[in-house]
């Protein structure tokens, strides 16, 4: 069982090396690394170009750009522990992933290279979970996998790892907070190890880096990106499941709620999700039945790519300044920027961009920035 996707490409070394130094550079994100690229049309003259744009957003100094010889060791020492850095649209990027605006430039990925192409569902849940929750996590995970799905979590104690744990024979993928040489909690690097033969992990953080507490909301856009929907087995009120929840229907994935008793805390999130309107699940089949029409339709990739995103970059000192004025400390919405400014679309995206590269634009979730 696979998803319908495009035919895919590969990346010449070269390209390899020039994206890897983009995304490795100070304050370029996935949606500033997706706008360069699509203006410049390849990652080296956006390179070139990342020093004047810092300039430009108000930088005393530019920012670090990683250099060729750092992004040739990343790539060697990622090599040397069986890990490849591939591109939306590679063979071995999880195709629904490569959908997102957001989705990782370069993607860590280790294992089984044919598993990130099967349809993949994400079970999450509490981390403290109850005997009845890891029980019912794992025959869901197994049913699941027996239907030829793949399992995809967070490699966290409880929900996770009991979902990873049940299907390690047919294949489940772990999405890691941290490097691929930084597992957390580290008492699952045995399952890790055992996840692999059949299965695998992603991770877009570099070798080295230690999952700090915001990573963990990076890393669960990349769980609910990859899978065509996210059951949420146990969830206490503002747990993580549920952010991941949130962000799975942000991103039209299909949202799952397993019910539980009004007197467990536990299931606090996952009753409220299912008045919201999370499918009530209780068995494989509430899962299969509604994920099945959806994967026959073919994937788009760059679904919210190149056109909508211009840039404009002939911004004059009065028009860049009457924006960062309207900019502040509270999040705005950027069409709300682009009504108050009168500017065009094009001039408040760069606008932005220039900020963020100058490291002075926070982005939130919803389409919303402040100034740092």
């Amino acid at each position: 069982m696979h998803d319908r996707t495009p035919t895919p490409f590969r990346l010449t070394d070269a390209d390899r090396i020039d994206r890897l130094r983009l995304i490795r550079s100070d304050n370029v994100g996935p949606r500033t690394f997706n706008s360069l690229l699509q203006h410049f049309g390849d990652a080296r003259t956006a390179l070139e170009r990342l020093p004047d744009l810092a300039r430009r957003g108000g930088a005393a100094r530019s920012g670090r750009v990683c250099s060729e010889e750092d992004a040739r060791a990343e790539l060697a020492a990622s090599k040397k522990i069986g890990v490849s850095l591939v591109a939306p649209g590679e063979a071995a990027y999880p195709p629904r992933l490569a959908t997102l605006e957001d989705a990782p430039p370069l993607l860590g990925v280790r294992g089984s290279p044919d598993v990130m192409t099967r349809p993949m569902i994400a079970i999450v849940g509490s981390r403290n979970a109850s005997g009845a929750g890891l029980k019912f996590a794992s025959q869901l995970a197994r049913d699941l996998g027996d239907a030829g799905f793949v399992v995809i979590s967070g490699l966290a104690r409880g929900i996770d790892q009991a979902a990873h744990r049940a299907t390690v024979a047919g294949g489940t993928v772990a999405v890691l907070a941290g490097g691929h040489d930084r597992i957390y909690p580290p008492e699952h690097e045995d399952l890790l190890v055992a996840l692999l033969d059949h299965g695998g992990a992603i991770s877009e953080m570099p070798l080295g880096h230690v999952p700090r507490a915001r990573d963990f909301p990076r890393r669960n856009r990349l769980i609910s990106g990859a899978s065509l929907g996210v059951v949420v087995v146990e969830a206490a009120h503002r747990s993580g499941s549920l952010i991941t929840a949130r962000m799975a229907a942000e991103q039209g994935r299909e949202v799952f709620a397993v019910p539980g008793s009004p007197l467990d805390p536990r299931a606090a999130g996952t009753n409220d999700l299912i008045k919201q309107g999370a499918t009530l699940t209780t068995e494989a089949a509430d899962v299969i039945n509604a994920v099945t029409p959806i994967m026959a339709r073919p994937i788009m990739f760059g679904a919210g790519e190149p056109d909508q995103d211009p840039l404009d970059f002939d911004a004059g000192d009065s028009e860049r300044k009457g924006i960062i004025d309207l900019l502040g400390p509270s999040p705005i919405s950027l069409d709300d920027l682009i009504r108050m400014s009168g500017a065009s679309p094009a001039i408040v995206r760069t606008v932005l961009l220039e900020l963020e590269l100058a490291g002075r634009l926070e982005r939130h979730g919803g389409g919303l920035v402040s100034l740092i």
